[in-house]
């Protein structure tokens, strides 16, 4: 039953590879091969199960959410990494601020951290931009 497999192929081609989708098409190739037969025992020709049976399957647009909507979803969560790495330079350098003037106050050393600490936002700001 070549023409059913090759039907299902095609109807299958749009969802993306995987386990599921394999188990999934050979479970409707078996069930449609099932129902031609029967019809086939109730008298009709082959090529005339085969249509009949494949027309009386249908569409499997309920299918394809079921296997698509499984797919991880990619989420652009840039802004939000931007916005984290945002106040935490802040607190870090508020940090280092009050050590510095708590601490030490006649050495302002405050400002080497300063400069490392705020290449986190400068790249996540960088990131953001390219996705944006």
């Amino acid at each position: 039953m070549k023409k059913i497999r090759e039907y299902i192929d095609e109807m299958f081609i749009e969802i993306p590879g995987s386990e599921q989708k394999e188990v999934v098409k050979e479970e409707v190739i078996q069930n449609l091969e099932e129902k031609v037969d029967d019809l086939i025992q109730q008298g009709k020709a082959e090529e005339d199960a085969i249509n009949k049976a494949i027309v009386d399957f249908g569409s499997i647009d309920d299918i394809k959410k079921e296997l698509m909507g499984r797919q991880p979803i990619k989420k652009n969560t840039t802004g939000l990494h931007l916005g984290f790495s945002i106040w935490g330079s802040a607190l870090i350098i508020a940090l280092c601020l009050f050590a510095n003037f708590y601490y030490t106050p006649y050495i302002i050393w405050f400002v080497y951290p300063t400069f490392g600490v705020l290449w986190w936002p400068l790249a996540m700001f960088f990131r953001w931009l390219k996705h944006k």
